[in-house]
């Protein structure tokens, strides 16, 4: 097994309570070789990880054609779209599987899905229906969203008006904020915020919360008790939608933060999860088929024998269609568990967690091997 990655620029948390952190994902994936070989030295299944990570300006393409010289792999991506799919074309990785452990886009669940990726975290269409589901169960229909100006933004305020559609909700007005940074570390830093949120969310349309949409970490954290008007926020800041969460204790999952914690020295963040998750998953395959090739292992993690456990009270599987991972989406607050989606109330006649995201009516994604049959959604 590869954890393939990158080294890519993050943004700088705007909180000094997050620490700026340099191995986000690969420590997830180490715990889970631990936690894989605990069990699967019964079976005499053992786990190895070889960790490939090239700088931000490497070449990410070269470095997988370099570990697919000798063969089909199975490999934890840690890697953004563009990279994603150039590593997925290469003729040399047809026959690998791809365990895309970081990018939330949604066209690689449509247009661009491939057939030789799975998609164990959540896209922006899961997180966005996650958190409307929430709403509409609170009766908080009619939302105003103020994004930023980057395309992760767009991407997501676009899978919010999805969701409103899809659940009775309105997107009642739309705005772009741009935040000049530069003022938080001096002394009047925090008055100018305060003048600032206040004049961009004035004279809105009559709204029950704000769709914060702040995927670079610019400015979403300033909404909160700034807004012109005393409105919840949600989207990236306040009220979010999260595959993992350090406050989340529930299922076990306490035994997960703690063994993390003991690991790494810190808290787990939603990348760490995903590559314990993926790297999980390859073990769970390995402890069930009965052979462990790679074409063994992804023709089972492929098949709709595969269940995965991920301390969210369910297993998870890989939906036919576009090879994203079903599961439960955490509804956090800042520091709690406030609920989990799919709701109670939002109804599927095959599985409730594909009420997230696009369900196989709505698919983009066309693979050579697979035929659609029908499903329906309904509330």
């Amino acid at each position: 097994m590869v954890y393939l990655g990158k080294q890519y620029k993050e943004p700088i948390p705007l909180s000094l309570m997050e620490p700026v952190l340099n191995d986000k994902g690969i420590q997830g994936a180490r715990l889970a070789v631990l936690d894989n070989n605990a069990t699967g030295r019964f079976l005499g299944v053992e786990t190895a990880l070889k960790e490939h990570i090239v700088q931000e300006d490497d070449d990410v393409v070269a470095e997988a054609k370099a570990l697919l010289a000798d063969g089909p792999k199975l490999i934890v991506a840690d890697l953004e779209p563009d990279d994603l799919l150039a590593v997925a074309d290469l003729p040399e990785a047809h026959d690998s599987l791809i365990l895309s452990m970081r990018s939330a886009d949604d066209r690689l669940r449509q247009e661009d899905c491939r057939y030789n990726v799975v998609h164990i975290v959540p896209n922006w269409a899961m997180r966005a229906d996650a958190l409307a589901q929430y709403l509409i169960w609170k009766k908080w229909p009619r939302w105003m969203i103020v994004k930023g100006v980057t395309p992760e933004d767009d991407d997501y305020a676009e899978a919010v008006k999805r969701a409103a559609k899809r659940f009775g909700g309105e997107v009642v007005e739309e705005r772009t904020y741009k935040f000049e940074a530069g003022s938080r570390r001096v002394e009047t830093g925090h008055q100018q915020i305060q003048t600032q949120i206040p004049m961009a969310t004035d004279n809105a349309a009559d709204h029950d919360v704000i769709f914060v949409i702040d995927t670079g970490e610019a400015f979403g954290l300033y909404f909160m008790y700034r807004t012109a008007d005393p409105d919840p926020v949600v989207g990236t800041h306040g009220l979010t939608s999260s595959i993992w969460h350090r406050a989340f204790e529930q299922w076990g999952g306490m035994s997960l933060q703690s063994g993390f914690q003991k690991l790494a020295k810190r808290d787990m963040t939603e990348q760490d999860y995903g590559g314990w998750l993926a790297v999980r998953a390859f073990g769970e395959a390995a402890t069930r088929s009965p052979k462990h090739d790679v074409k063994a292992l992804r023709d089972y993690i492929l098949s709709d024998k595969f269940r995965v456990a991920g301390f969210k009270g369910q297993k998870m599987t890989v939906r036919p269609w576009d090879h994203q991972l079903r599961q439960p989406i955490l509804i956090m607050a800042p520091r709690a568990l406030v609920s989990l989606s799919p709701q109670e109330g939002f109804l599927h006649q095959h599985f409730p967690a594909d009420t997230l995201g696009f369900d196989e009516p709505e698919t983009a994604c066309r693979f050579p091997e697979h035929k659609t049959p029908k499903t329906t959604v309904q509330r």
